[in-house]
């Protein structure tokens, strides 16, 4: 790993005091649990569940209760923003193309940034999930495969509570969206577990990275469980523009 780790830009720190703002305003932030402190400054993956697409500013929020300054890797579209784009270059993030032929450049790009000695935030989904219940989906392989190839740990994430603040469809129904959580102030709770174990597991042996993403989504799972004690099973607030898809359900291994 490089000796003189990645160092967040000024307008990153500023932009995570600007989010938890933000979720100050449109609810109750709860975070638990934490990042060892030898792994804060990185190298690090933080894996986490993507339930809304008001979760980067959670995150964001969150991480900064926990002193970390993640890299995150995000979709595209946000890059190509007028204003948001140029920010999300300068604070060093890292551009997820999906669906077209550039979406193979940002493992290597991810895998540059752990190298650098840096913390990156992934959502080991790969899109927001469509489960029924809002439980995490069977994972992609890209994370376990960055995280066996760079040695880095994975700190799993767990999040609940941003779905009631932006709708799926989001910008449409945004303004609706914004005014309902600024009226209810909706929990919003993320807890950052243990780190998931993989010494165990070698990125040249069959199966491997099914199997590490297989324990990085259990682990998630696991994290997410106390969030929602009083909604096991479907949640209370349910978006009618968020589409569901079983096709992509996850086991979830036994308590």
């Amino acid at each position: 790993m490089n000796s003189t780790p990645w160092q967040p830009p000024l307008v990153w720190r500023a932009a995570q005091a600007l989010a938890r703002a933000v979720v100050g305003l449109l609810g109750r932030l709860e975070v638990t649990g934490d990042v060892p402190d030898a792994l804060r400054r990185g190298p690090l993956i933080l894996a986490a569940n993507h339930i809304s697409p008001f979760d980067p500013v959670v995150l964001a929020a969150a991480c900064r209760a926990r002193r970390v300054a993640p890299r995150i890797m995000a979709t595209g579209g946000l890059f190509r923003a007028p204003v948001v784009g140029p920010l999300m270059r300068r604070a060093g993030h890292i551009r997820v193309d999906r669906g077209t032929d550039a979406v193979h450049h940002s493992l290597p790009a991810a895998a540059d940034a752990v190298a650098a000695g840096s913390v990156v935030l992934v959502y080991p989904e790969g899109r927001i999930g469509l489960d029924p219940g809002m439980w995490p989906e069977r994972g992609k392989t890209g994370t376990a495969r960055l995280a066996l190839a760079c040695g880095a740990a994975v700190v799993p994430v767990a999040q609940w509570g941003s779905h009631e603040v932006l709708p799926y469809r989001t910008p449409k129904g945004m303004l609706r969206g914004l005014a309902r959580a600024v009226a209810r102030r909706p929990v919003i709770r993320v807890h950052f577990g243990a780190p998931v174990p993989l010494r165990d597991l070698r990125p040249d042996t069959p199966g491997a990275a099914r199997r590490a993403t297989d324990r990085i989504i259990d682990a998630i799972t696991d994290s997410l469980a106390p969030l929602r004690l009083d909604e096991p099973d479907r949640p209370r607030h349910v978006d009618p523009g968020r589409p569901v898809d079983t096709s992509r359900s996850h086991r979830r291994r036994p308590a």
